[in-house]
């Protein structure tokens, strides 16, 4: 009997030792950082734009996959951020606006980060990464650390800050705003840390070398501000360009034949106090809003090569999944439009560039499309992470290891509007290789109540001509992919206060 429980003991230790080795031969859970660029476009370097200065996310591409037919799920803040997070597009949750938190339309969503900390990360947020204003909240069940945010004030110069008065030109029987806004540029010889982004950089440094020493896998969400408005840069990244160098762009006029509503207005840079309430900017105006947007890309791109630097000196680089994902896009004078909230392709085309250690693939560019919501079973697939049912999103994992493949036939975005006499219709759109359709209409409405937009970006990539009309053939084409998915829900409506 003895020997008997003696062979036993030598049989169980035995499986003991290869269980014990087993676990250390197992691969480590890759750390994520995710780096969240608020209001940036595909204008980089590695995006093909010679004439901004952006080394530091040029270099994040050469090691990493770009996905140059990238877009949003809607150009504005807070929907973006939404589907990012969740992998639910702004029609599948129903909020298309800044001040309605996604909590009261999918309570029981499994956030992204969520999904990561309920795998055994550790979760943190530092800067913008959810929408947070508008009476919107962070999102603690995110994060295992209390999210940060930087304390800096958004001018250094005394005279851009916003005027105690309504702007020049309101009368007094006119209700001031709400959230009076300075001067929409700034140029200040200041240190980076003397704005928000250069905090944020600090505050990662900080955290990457924390987690360094934890030794525990990290899921971390670093969110830069610029080059959101106003465009505010120390005077070293506005002196990287010449203001002759920027030119207004040629086409000053909405597409033809486009409804008059699809436009955006740009009343978030009426705001400022040195534009004009009504009607087109000057050239030298543009000139300097063109300015102040590129010297912004490149102070955003110095912190992220900061954070980038940290990560490889502290050896974290071999073993981190690095996301860069602008939020939207933003129109720059074409179309005479400026700022997002358009279903057009400046508004919606965003840069995304993924890095995944030990693929073959770095420096690759992927013409396949993507949107936003894919980045949520991406990242959880690289981890090993079931993700939860219902989200709209499909992994991209293929075209990282295979950048010629193709990950889908379409994508989706949307834009709410509030037209006179027929409420709030959704642009609910659809972006092919070649094609995007938009249609809008009320949700429940009939089909054919639609008003439509189609543009044909090989024959017109300016978006010049809605071809709704004379293409008949590629409406119904694409509508029958929109017919494919769920009716956009209607705004979720805030409960009152």
């Amino acid at each position: 009997m003895l020997r008997g429980m003696r062979s036993l003991s030598l049989a169980l230790g035995g499986l003991y030792l290869i269980i014990a080795m087993s676990l250390q031969s197992a691969p480590r859970q890759p750390n994520v950082l995710l780096i969240c660029v608020d209001d940036l476009k595909p204008l980089l370097g590695c995006y093909g734009q010679s004439l901004v200065k952006s080394p530091n996310m040029d270099r994040l591409s050469s090691r990493g996959v770009l996905f140059q037919k990238a877009y949003c799920n809607q150009a504005v803040c807070a929907p973006s951020r939404n589907s990012l997070m969740t992998g639910m597009r702004p029609g599948t949750i129903g909020i298309y606006d800044l001040g309605t938190n996604f909590r009261l339309a999918v309570p029981r969503a499994v956030t992204m980060a969520e999904a990561f900390k309920n795998a055994g990360y550790t979760t943190e947020a530092l800067g913008k990464i959810f929408h947070v204003g508008h009476g919107n909240q962070e999102d603690p069940a995110s994060w295992t650390v209390a999210h940060w945010r930087p304390s800096t004030p958004m001018y250094v110069v005394q005279s851009n800050m916003p005027p105690s008065q309504p702007k020049k030109g309101k009368t007094k029987k006119k209700k001031a705003p709400a959230d009076p806004r300075g001067r929409a540029v700034e140029c200040a010889d200041v240190a980076d840390s003397a704005y928000a982004d250069g905090q944020v950089a600090d505050e990662a440094i900080r955290r990457l070398q924390t987690r360094k020493e934890s030794g525990h896998p990290f899921f971390l969400a670093v969110g830069f501000l610029k080059p959101h408005l106003p465009f505010v840069a120390p005077k070293k990244y506005w002196d990287l360009y010449k203001r002759e160098q920027f030119e207004p762009y040629p086409n000053q006029e909405p597409p033809v034949g486009a409804p008059e509503f699809a436009p955006t207005t740009w009343g978030e840079l009426r705001n400022y106090s040195d534009i004009p309430d009504t009607g087109p900017l000057s050239a030298g105006q543009q000139r300097e809003l063109i300015h102040g947007y590129y010297a912004a890309v490149s102070y955003t791109d110095a912190q992220i090569g900061r954070v980038l630097d940290e990560l490889e000196r502290l050896g974290l680089a071999q073993d981190t999944v690095v996301v860069l994902w602008g939020d939207h896009g933003w129109h720059l004078g074409d179309h005479g439009m400026w700022c997002k909230h358009t279903n057009y392709e400046e508004a919606a085309r965003i840069p995304l560039i993924i890095c995944v250690p030990g693929l073959e693939t770095h420096g690759d560019r992927s013409s396949s499309l993507v949107e936003s919501v894919d980045v949520y079973p991406t990242l959880c697939e690289l981890a090993g992470i079931q993700p939860p049912p219902g989200l709209d999103g499909k992994s991209v994992v293929p075209v990282l290891r295979n950048p010629t493949k193709e990950n889908k036939p379409a994508v989706m975005h949307f834009y709410p509007r509030n037209v006179k006499d027929k409420g709030q219709l959704i642009g609910r759109a659809v972006r092919t290789s070649r094609y995007r359709l938009v249609e809008w209409k009320a949700p429940g409405e009939k089909p054919e109540s639609a008003v439509l937009e189609l543009y044909d970006y090989e024959e017109d990539p300016g978006e010049t001509r809605n071809l709704a009309k004379s293409r008949p053939e590629v409406v119904r084409e694409l509508r029958a992919i929109l017919a494919r998915h769920p009716e956009a829900k209607p705004q979720v409506s805030r409960p009152a206060s």
